[in-house]
């Protein structure tokens, strides 16, 4: 039963290595993982999902996602002295890792 297990594990190991090369590919292309967590969850806080807009600046070193949303919704999204604004931010660089890029989040008005 043991060798059947080793099995099992070293095909799965391999699988990993595929997909982390796919990964390395989609880093060149930006943060899509990163991008659509950060919209999906700010389209679930916000009231008025149509006035979301995820952009990208890759002009720094970092990639940068800018979030716009409605006038009314900037405080659910940031919440008290900014705790759901941090968990956002947390979310989102763990998506990015996921793409292999490193992110810095600004939600603008």
């Amino acid at each position: 039963m043991s060798e059947e297990n080793d099995t099992d594990i070293e095909e799965t190991t391999v699988d990993d290595t595929a997909v982390d090369h796919d990964d390395d590919d989609a880093a060149g292309e930006g943060a899509p993982t990163a991008q659509a967590v950060l919209e999906y969850v700010v389209k679930s806080l916000v009231q008025d999902e149509g006035a979301v807009e995820v952009g990208v600046d890759d002009s720094k070193r970092t990639l940068q996602l800018e979030v716009r949303v409605g006038p009314d919704d900037m405080g659910r999204v940031i919440g008290r002295r900014g705790r759901v604004a941090n968990a956002i931010r947390t979310l989102t660089r763990a998506a990015a890792a996921r793409d292999g890029v490193e992110v810095d989040i600004e939600f603008l008005d």
